[in-house]
């Protein structure tokens, strides 16, 4: 295998804390691979590192010289203010220069310059780039391509971002949370985009879903080493455990072994100082393995929401609009004690703005809400937490309540905040000190640690690790209250939900008893029984031959070889789809994973044969 990058002996220390302790992997060319560790434990760090952000103390960062690495960040910040098309051609490339080129010296004439600049265009294959370019940018939703992106949302940057990412087609790419915040319907499609590609990837993400399908390998970023998982995610789960369930065994032995030892080491200070000096090397090294300490292993603890009664929150046709734009349309809904929903839908559909409603901090235009007397709401909004910046981690949670409820007494704070994943070496040290991950985990404890019954969380997967991900997901399943999630984080809404409100930005709310999971396989199955419908009851319809216009016009040398290449396109996808419609409308039952691909396969289908008959015909109309 050709290896695309070679991490050698990496050091690092952010002040006092050592982040990397002589770390050494390597990525080659075809592995998916996932960085996964908790907040704080160095994962920005070491891909600020690998893109030249910032340098390691020592150790050795090398890539093939002869790949194309592209990096997404997490949150790109664009300069200028390009139009959409203008930046996604800036971050083209070689192809997108080429293409520039071509068409400058095709609109002057220059056919000294076109020569080369045509052999070029055929060793990139640049023919289709602008096709490519509207393509991408179509499936993630981007169809103003006049727009300036400094009129751009955070979301829709990242957007952009990406497709000028996956336009100019690196070998190897880095992605820093690629998913955060894109709508589903785009996280499934870049799903199967990375899946089919022929590309290298390292990623850092905290969608289960994403990872498990896209990555074929995981590096673990642990107590400043690495550990590396030649599967999946769920093989990962699997094999860490094993890890941990080993490491935990050890330290239990070493430490059985070190009370032996210390006793030793007590009663013999002669023998120390001449005969057993091997004995007392061998005591220090026990003491060092005895002081690891395992991964804290599932606490079974079911916490205790406060008393409430039969009335959570019942709403009553309540309808909100800006301007002309209905955003929730006459939704009545009462909501029941330990009753899990979860608000999916695209941004701007309203999500945000329901539970606003629901929370009394925004009023409807129509309609009214009650509240049960005994409601003690907990809201985790999406801005984060706001506190004194010098405050210690443990202040800022005391300051709220020094004990937490729990069906069998009560914790501290210190040990809610073990649960949550801050060691005690965190917990008196100053917020301003914390990444960006553990800010949020703390923002959450704050919201947690008032004891709601009625627990609303607006997108509390964004930013936090998988592994707080797990802990957070096992406290809203044993929580006995009412909890109202928003979440993109498919996984986390399998795992906690138990029916979903749907939005679609229409300003209808609909109730879909299930998970995120058969909810889309609910969709998938009714998209193929009304195409069915459809195509049963469509007549076969006479097209009229348009005359040809008599004005010629001649296409360009680029044009006439697109205009070629699509008939046979078109031709193949053509033949394709009504293959699959043969399998799908067939009387052979198809295994669940099966009819999943071949639908998805017959979407894409229709919207590229869309995407091409429409530009066929556009130099259909050109070539006269």
């Amino acid at each position: 295998m050709t290896a695309y990058l070679t991490v050698e002996n990496l050091n690092y220390h952010w002040g006092d804390i050592c982040l990397f302790d002589n770390i050494s992997f390597g990525i080659n060319e075809g592995q998916k691979t996932a960085l996964i560790a908790r907040n704080g434990t160095g994962k920005s760090t070491l891909l600020n590192m690998l893109t030249g952000k910032m340098q390691p103390d020592s150790g050795r960062i090398a890539f093939n010289d002869s790949i194309r690495v592209g990096y997404l960040e997490q949150s790109p910040a664009f300069t200028g203010d390009n139009t959409v098309i203008e930046q996604v051609f800036d971050y083209g490339g070689e192809v997108a220069d080429t293409v520039r080129q071509y068409e400058q010296a095709l609109a002057v004439s220059d056919e000294a310059a076109l020569t080369p600049l045509i052999e070029k265009m055929d060793a990139l294959g640049a023919w289709d780039f602008e096709q490519r370019v509207r393509q991408i940018l179509s499936q993630l939703h981007i169809t103003d391509l006049s727009q300036r992106i400094s009129t751009l949302s955070g979301g829709q940057q990242k957007r952009v971002a990406l497709a000028a990412l996956l336009i100019s087609e690196p070998n190897f790419l880095i992605l820093d949370e690629p998913t955060n915040p894109l709508d589903l319907d785009i996280i499934d499609w870049l799903e199967d985009y990375l899946t089919r590609a022929n590309i290298t990837l390292l990623m850092v993400t905290h969608d289960r879903y994403f990872l498990d399908r896209v990555c074929n390998d995981i590096i673990e970023l642990d107590n400043r080493q690495v550990y590396r998982y030649a599967g999946n995610y769920t093989y990962f789960l699997q094999k860490r455990q094993e890890r941990n369930d080993t490491t935990a065994a050890e330290v239990d032995k070493a430490r059985n072994l070190l009370r032996r030892e210390q006793d030793w080491m007590n009663r013999q200070p002669q023998a120390r100082g001449t005969k057993a000096k091997y004995r007392i090397d061998a005591f220090y090294d026990l003491k060092q393995r005895a002081q690891q300490t395992p991964e804290q292993r599932a606490i079974d603890l079911k916490f205790e929401a406060q008393r409430m009664g039969r009335k959570v929150v019942d709403a009553y046709g309540i309808s909100k609009s800006y301007g002309n734009k209905r955003i929730i349309d006459e939704f009545s809904y009462k909501f029941m004690p330990r009753e899990k929903v979860a608000i999916v839908g695209p941004n701007g559909a309203g999500k945000t703005t329901l539970i606003n409603m629901l929370t009394g901090n925004l009023a409807p235009d129509e309609g009214y809400i009650e509240t049960g007397e005994t409601i003690v709401t907990g809201y985790y909004r999406q801005e984060g937490i706001v506190v004194d910046e010098n405050k210690k981690v443990i202040e800022v949670i005391t300051d709220i309540a020094e004990n937490v409820p729990t069906a069998t007494g009560s914790m501290s704070a210190a040990q809610f905040l073990r649960y949550f994943l801050f060691p005690n070496e965190l917990h008196y040290v100053a917020v301003n000190k914390l990444s960006g991950g553990e800010r949020k985990r703390l923002y959450l404890l704050t919201v947690l640690v008032r004891n709601p019954n009625f627990l609303i969380l607006d997108e509390p997967t964004n930013d936090l690790d998988i592994l707080t991900l797990n802990v957070l997901e096992d406290y809203l399943q044993h929580f006995n209250g009412t909890v109202i999630i928003v979440s993109h984080d498919r996984f986390f809404v399998d795992k906690v939900a138990e029916h979903l409100f749907v939005l679609d930005g229409s300003g209808a709310v609909k109730n879909f008893m299930g998970n995120y999971t058969e909810y889309i396989d609910w969709c998938k199955a009714d998209q193929i029984r009304r195409r069915e419908e459809q195509q049963s009851q469509e007549k076969p319809k006479v097209v009229e031959a348009k005359p040809k216009s008599t004005h010629k016009q001649k296409l360009s040398f680029a044009e006439r070889k697109e205009y070629e290449a699509l008939e046979v396109k078109i031709a193949e996808a053509t033949a394709r789809k009504k293959e699959i419609e043969t399998l799908l409308s067939g009387g052979t039952p198809l295994e669940q994973d099966k009819l999943m691909a071949l639908t998805s396969e017959y979407e894409q289908l229709s919207q590229d044969l869309d995407t091409m008959e429409l530009r066929w015909l556009e130099l259909d109309e050109l070539n006269g």
